[in-house]
């Protein structure tokens, strides 16, 4: 399974899903993690009008009452990737008749209409505000035998109102706002999600305090621009009050978010991270360029100098902290110079990782009419910036050989092979690591926090193997 596909409402291998009320679902998801919380939404609303996950092998075989997409635009040939899968599934229709397909997401929220013409066996279309209604408009389409479409301009509701079938018992998503203000010339997501509104805190923290209830030790907070949180109310400092806020709530561990933006990162943010001890020493901050000529072009409202004062800002508080980005190379006007501008910035902020893109144009907005870089020349660029940032990553990575982690187990390593008895999670920064149990151990399981010795680093993950050889510690903490 990819960064960016990820599947809701799977039942383990074995388990049979109960063929009761309106049948099976299932959900594929396409894109970032604020699409990875609406598909649990989907997944919940749905339940709770009486579907139920679809099992892995009813999945494979077919055996589906309810499939539906939740797709992503800022992916580049989104619209292709879209309409590919729909007309895979419509051979699981011809198949099974009675199977509705459903799509949702920001590339429904832009399609629209044109989704059921091009693909008639399609039975519902919703917006990235029209969550809620996915039973209704099956119900329609089921009686009337056409498509139906819902999506909204306006927002009618949050959709942390609708329940949801958390795709993880240890680990939640937690939205704090909906929408974005910002005018990137390349982004599609305003136009996807609308303008930035933001959720009251007290309803955040109850929503935190539930998932606390329900077995989690770990949230991330969602948001398009975490960090503007509150700007809407008057209070610019929200979001630093809301992360102290979250250090008070008994039973939980651990505080993530994402993702925040440089122009609206202030002092007091990392203030609370550094002093409020479940707020993780983990940062994505997105850089897109090290060139203040694309960053202006860009519409992105900081400069190369801002976002390094930043980051030494960060680590002089939090030396241990993680900190990853995102970089788009080839950007319309960019020259070798502004390239290289990117390049110093890289080698200077010392990145654990960075997703690095290449442009493409996204229709609708304003950089798509722009000049563009040859392709030959993006690739170039793509290949030059990797090969720079790829050792960075390897010695940040080798720098936790040696080191006891604390890592809270999400799940087994997912390896074929199960002998090696693997448990896998994330060290309080958020690197992956996968645990093997000494003999004579007790295995972990999930939620657990087990304190271990890392013996090995990959280029995306990090090993902790016994060795008899070397003094090294594995405990648990339940």
């Amino acid at each position: 399974m990819t960064r960016d596909e990820r599947q809701v409402g799977d039942r383990p291998e074995g388990e049979t899903a109960p063929r009761c009320g309106r049948g099976v679902y299932y959900v594929h998801t396409l894109g970032c993690q604020m699409n990875v919380h609406d598909s649990e939404r989907i997944a919940g609303v749905l339940e709770e009008q009486g579907y139920r996950a679809a099992s892995r092998r009813q999945v494979d075989d077919g055996e589906v009452d309810v499939v539906v997409l939740n797709t992503c635009a800022v992916r580049e040939n989104a619209a292709d990737h879209m309409y590919g899968m729909i007309g895979q599934w419509a051979e699981l229709k011809r198949n099974r008749p009675g199977t509705q397909i459903a799509v949702g997401g920001c590339m429904a929220q832009l399609d629209r209409e044109r989704i059921a013409r091009r693909a008639p066996w399609v039975d519902a279309v919703f917006g990235t505000r029209n969550v809620g209604s996915l039973p209704r408009l099956l119900d329609q389409a089921r009686a009337e035998g056409v498509a139906q479409v819902d999506v909204s301009e306006g927002v009618r509701y949050f959709p942390s109102d609708l329940p949801a079938a958390r795709g993880s018992k240890v680990s939640a998503w937690v939205s704090i706002s909906m929408g974005c203000n910002n005018t990137c010339t390349f982004c599609i997501v305003p136009t996807t999600r609308g303008r930035e509104r933001d959720r009251r805190p007290g309803d955040i923290l109850d929503e935190i305090r539930a998932c606390v209830d329900s077995g989690a030790r770990e949230v991330t907070l969602l948001g398009q621009n975490v960090n503007s949180f509150g700007y809407a109310m008057g209070d610019r400092y929200a979001f630093s009050k809301l992360l102290r806020a979250c250090g008070d709530i008994k039973g939980l561990d651990r505080v993530r978010f994402t993702s925040p933006h440089p122009a609206a990162f202030t002092d007091d943010v990392i203030e609370a991270m550094a002093s409020t001890p479940n707020v993780m020493h983990q940062l994505h901050m997105p850089l897109q360029s090290g060139s203040d000529a694309v960053l202006r072009s860009m519409r992105r409202s900081y400069r190369s100098s801002r976002f390094l004062d930043i980051l030494r800002k960060v680590r002089d508080a939090m030396p241990d902290a993680r900190i990853t980005t995102d970089v788009i190379v080839g950007f319309p006007g960019e020259t070798e110079e502004d390239f290289q501008a990117t390049m110093d910035v890289v080698r200077e902020s010392r990145f654990a990782s960075a997703y690095t893109f290449e442009y493409s144009p996204r229709p609708g907005t304003p950089a798509a009419s722009m000049p563009q870089v040859p392709h030959d020349v993006v690739r170039d660029r793509f290949e030059r910036l990797l090969a720079v940032q790829a050792p960075i990553t390897e010695d940040f990575m080798r720098g936790f050989v040696g080191r006891d982690v604390e890592v809270l187990v999400t799940g087994d390593s997912g390896r074929k092979d199960r002998s090696t008895g693997r448990a896998t999670g994330r060290e309080r920064t958020g690197e992956l690591v996968h645990i093997g149990v000494p003999q004579g151990y007790a295995a972990p399981g999930l939620g657990d926090v087990v304190r271990a010795t890392v013996t090995h680093a990959g280029a995306h993950h990090l090993i902790a193997d016994p060795d008899p050889k070397r003094g090294q510690t594995y405990d648990i903490r339940v």
